[in-house]
């Protein structure tokens, strides 16, 4: 009977040094992947524009993605869940130096302009400051259809966007982020330390 109790007392002791060691190795794996993840993830890529001070860092995993005429940058995050990806959006459109038209009219003729979208809701529209240069915010949301093939289950997505319009020099700037709906909140922390870094003059 002692003898078993003597057992059960120095097996522990006698295993402590294995697992402390086992312990040990997946902590310093864990740190390791944690690290990795981290320059992964908060790696950057910058964007500048030729010939112009406008410059914006973006997250190094999104990709480039098809974009209009007057599109300076789309990038996607393609880890996005939806069938609709989380993109950044820069546009640039020339002003008329000898009538330049005032932020106002340029708000204006943004939000008529997104009008067009399905089911477009305007959420809300503030005055804002990029770098230095005035001008707007201007929050809605929409519908889309990701993918538009018959037969195909591919349910509509509810976007919510948020963009930025500044006015600098003779250039007007559309910085936009949309997003799903459940991934937007997310997605727009890393949009707004996006456009504390934007260089705009």
């Amino acid at each position: 009977m002692s003898g078993t109790v003597e057992r059960r007392a120095f097996h522990p002791v006698r295993l402590f040094p294995k697992d402390l060691g086992v312990a040990i190795v997946v902590l310093v794996a864990l740190a390791l992947g944690g690290l990795l993840r981290y320059q992964v993830e908060g790696g950057t890529r910058t964007f500048e524009e030729p010939d112009s001070p406008f410059r914006i860092t973006y997250p190094a995993l999104w990709t480039g993605a098809e974009s209009l005429q007057d599109v300076l940058l789309r990038v996607e995050d393609p880890r996005a869940k939806s069938t609709f990806k989380t993109a950044l959006t820069v546009e640039s459109q020339g002003l008329d130096p000898a009538s330049p038209p005032t932020l106002q009219t340029i708000v204006d003729r943004r939000i008529a302009g997104h009008e067009a979208l399905t089911a477009y809701r305007l959420l809300e529209n503030t005055e804002a400051t990029v770098d230095g240069a005035r001008g707007a915010r201007i929050d809605y949301a929409y519908v889309v259809q990701p993918i538009d093939v018959p037969r195909r289950a591919a349910p509509p997505v509810v976007v919510r966007a948020r963009e930025y319009v500044v006015v600098a020099r003779d250039r007007t700037y559309y910085i936009t982020l949309a997003a799903p709906e459940g991934e937007y909140e997310g997605a727009l922390a890393r949009f707004e330390r996006i456009i504390e870094q934007v260089q705009i003059q």
